[in-house]
């Protein structure tokens, strides 16, 4: 059997990704709306691969949770509670 190489496209390389990350990123709080609609006007063009897949692990977060992370009024814990979330994190509190 032969293997077969199918190309994997990063999320700046593929627009597709990067509209449903957008998408994803809609939230029910105006105010993570602002927050997060100024971070990928500032940073989009500059995340990596594990930068998204840390976004995705905090918009799987209900918004008031979320909230509480963006606004410092808490600190991630567990599973968010490693370097690559805590980066963008930092980058999102920046905004």
């Amino acid at each position: 059997m032969i293997a077969v190489n199918t190309p994997t496209f990063s999320h700046q390389s593929d627009p597709h990704k990067r509209a449903r990350l957008r998408w994803r990123a809609r939230r029910g709080l105006l105010e993570n709306d602002i927050i997060v609609e100024r971070f990928f006007n500032r940073y989009e063009t500059e995340l990596s691969d594990d930068d998204v897949a840390a976004l995705s692990q905090l918009f799987d977060l209900p918004d008031n949770d979320l909230m509480d992370l963006l606004l410092s009024r808490k600190e991630p814990e567990g599973a968010l509670d490693v370097p690559q979330v805590q980066h963008v994190l930092t980058l999102l509190r920046s905004v």
